[in-house]
């Protein structure tokens, strides 16, 4: 199998050489600057609470014909607890609970990589230089 040409690291100023992205170096700053999910707010309650109640009520994915260009839902078993319509910042903006089920969907592994591509371009790393 090829290897991958060795490109500049994608982080503004490193000069680092890596196959693909950023080096290890500015992914673990970056790591570091995240925080760990509770410090983002994704802790007990919000396992308990949301994500458990959400996956309880929706055990298959439920993600729209426009998401992954079928008719109807992909019907995969749901993995992950999406905030929909509004993501957990936007919720918490507007003094809304941002725990309640009611603010959630099920989705599978990839209908919820493809939504957060989606609407977080770039990911969590975007802007983090």
């Amino acid at each position: 199998m090829p290897r991958r040409t060795l490109t500049v690291c994608t982080t503004p100023g490193c000069p680092e050489y890596t196959r693909g992205g950023r080096c290890a170096d500015c992914r673990a700053q970056a790591e570091q600057r995240r925080g760990s999910s509770t410090a983002r707010g994704y802790g007990a309650r919000h396992r308990s609470t949301f994500r458990a109640a959400v996956l309880a009520r929706d055990p298959e994915c439920v993600c729209t014909a426009e998401d992954h260009g079928h008719d109807g839902p992909c019907g995969k078993t749901s993995r992950h607890a999406d905030h929909y319509p509004r993501d957990r910042r936007e919720l918490a903006a507007a003094g809304e609970d941002p725990d309640d089920p009611r603010h959630g969907r099920g989705l599978c592994g990839p209908c919820h990589s493809r939504e957060t591509a989606r609407h977080q371009p770039g990911g969590w790393a975007a802007g983090q230089a």
